[in-house]
């Protein structure tokens, strides 16, 4: 009898799963397959181990799905103790796709991104029990949240500025092709190995970027325990969240335009990732772009 608990680590042959989207990395969705017996799991390290997030005695006793959660099941996964934010990055602006450094500059989403938006809007809209809807106030993540909520039973978007994008201070408005002749100084602060170095011109370090958005997320977190939330924000703002969740040694990669990403914040200040840089809503739309973004660009 094969018997399996939560966060159980069970080593597989390569033949026995199959993919199921890819996403960044050391992420990805997988279903493992029994016969007519499916049910979905999250493998790491090169598919070769699989986390099973759930209790089973046998493969018996996995039901037949498509790989998804039933709306009851989903709302079941989330323990009193925790909270599961869904993280979303704000849809396509013209400076996203022209590679020019946004930061905090208020730049609105060109109409690819409101086509993004209305993608991931549909996805959402199929979650279970969402309770509360975050957003940072910059007008490309507000509007991506506005636009989920009205496909979200209309709930209110909260802003919360700890959401923001980080400060690029100087770098703020200029062509990321160009910052190394137009902005010398700024430009190696950003690039600087060092995570306390601010960018000249009022503009964050990675560290105060990190504190400040883990700070915001966590507060969140402790309003909305045994809930699922779902929080917009921006490239730099969610790999700081990634960095801290992380496991040692795992990578954000790329952070795509309106990406899904799911946290799971639990009692005791304990991070963990579900699902990471998700964006099979615009694989199926055509509205999947190369993504600029991230903390060493346009935000």
């Amino acid at each position: 009898m094969l018997l399996g608990l939560c966060s159980s680590v069970i080593p597989l042959p390569k033949y026995f799963l199959s993919k199921s989207s890819q996403n960044n990395f050391n992420y990805s969705n997988l279903i493992l397959k029994k016969k007519t017996h499916q049910t979905k799991i999250i493998c790491i390290n090169n598919f070769r181990q699989i986390i099973i997030p759930f209790s089973f005695t046998s493969m018996a006793d996995l039901n037949p799905s498509d790989g998804n959660l039933t709306q009851e099941e989903n709302s079941k996964s989330i323990d009193s103790s925790c909270t599961e934010i869904i993280v979303v990055r704000h849809g396509e602006t013209d400076w996203n796709a022209l590679g020019k450094m946004q930061g905090q500059l208020d730049v609105e989403l060109n109409e690819v991104g409101r086509q993004q938006a209305i993608a991931v809007a549909e996805r959402l809209s199929k979650e279970a029990n969402i309770s509360a809807i975050y957003s940072s106030d910059l007008k490309r993540a507000l509007e991506t949240a506005e636009t989920i909520a009205a496909k979200c039973g209309g709930l209110e978007v909260i802003r919360e500025e700890g959401l923001r994008e980080r400060h690029l201070g100087d770098l703020q408005g200029r062509h990321y092709h160009e910052l190394a002749k137009t902005a010398t100084k700024a430009y190696e602060a950003l690039r600087s190995s060092r995570s306390d170095e601010e960018i000249p011109g009022g503009g964050e370090s990675r560290d105060q970027l990190y504190k400040r958005c883990t700070s915001a997320l966590k507060t969140i977190a402790e309003k909305h325990r045994g809930q699922r939330v779902v929080v917009v924000s921006h490239g730099g703002a969610i790999r700081s969240l990634h960095n801290r969740a992380a496991e040692k040694g795992q990578h954000a990669g790329k952070i795509s335009n309106t990406s899904v990403s799911v946290l799971q914040l639990s009692e005791g200040d304990t991070w963990s990732i579900k699902s990471w840089n998700d964006v099979s809503h615009l694989n199926e739309s055509d509205f999947l772009k190369s993504a600029f973004g991230g903390d060493a660009s346009s935000g």
